[in-house]
């Protein structure tokens, strides 16, 4: 069996909730393919050294070496071709550094967007997989249209938990989301999101083009 590396560098450490999509795509359509991911943690290096995403995506690849590296920003009030535009622009203007393939991921607005059709893993991820509280997930067409997904996750998730506002004081938010993620076995239906679909897009002529078939 093949395997292939990845690296995600995101915005933050809070989008590493972004692997279990990026591994669930992979698989997808790599089937006989080993994936191994990881996340491009730079946190503990000088704020000088990583400023710019010039410097992100240099300091990436040198430190998490991969045949492939995912590149993410959350669109927030720009548009997603903005985004990817920057990204792409950055990725041409160091091409002679970048020895591997990448691939823009652009949430509308935010990561957590993606994570907010599955009521299912919201219950598991809460810890009350048998709740009863009726939970009022945004329109699926309309997720990429939420001000402010990051919030509205977690609202879903403080009322899955069915637990006292005395007892929410010590729920593990930022475990929990991550908790959602890697509880959502089928991310198909986020393809009728056009910033998915893109990603899901790039990612195919991705493979394509590095002739990845053959796995």
């Amino acid at each position: 069996m093949i395997e292939l590396r990845y690296t995600l560098l995101s915005d933050g450490s809070s989008d590493r909730v972004l692997i279990p999509v990026l591994n669930w795509l992979l698989h997808t359509h790599l089937r006989d393919c080993a994936i191994q991911s990881e996340w491009a943690d730079l946190r503990c290096f000088d704020r000088s050294l990583t400023n710019t995403l010039e410097k992100r995506i240099k300091l990436s690849i040198e430190l998490y070496p991969c045949e492939l590296l995912f590149i993410h920003r959350d669109s927030e009030r720009d548009s997603h071709m903005i985004r990817v535009n920057e990204i792409r622009t950055t990725v041409n203007q160091i091409e002679s550094f970048v020895s591997v393939p990448t691939v823009c991921v652009v949430p509308v607005r935010m990561t957590e967007a993606w994570l907010l059709f599955d009521i299912v893993a919201l219950r598991q991820a809460a810890s009350n997989p048998n709740g009863s509280t009726l939970l009022q997930l945004p329109e699926l067409r309309r997720l990429e249209h939420q001000p402010d997904p990051k919030n509205v996750l977690r609202d879903l998730l403080r009322q899955a938990s069915g637990l006292s506002l005395r007892r929410l004081k010590g729920f593990p938010m930022s475990d929990r989301t991550h908790r959602v993620a890697e509880l959502i076995n089928d991310f198909s239906p986020l393809r009728i999101l056009p910033a998915f679909a893109a990603l899901e897009s790039e990612l195919k002529d991705a493979i394509e083009k590095q002739g990845w078939k053959s796995c």
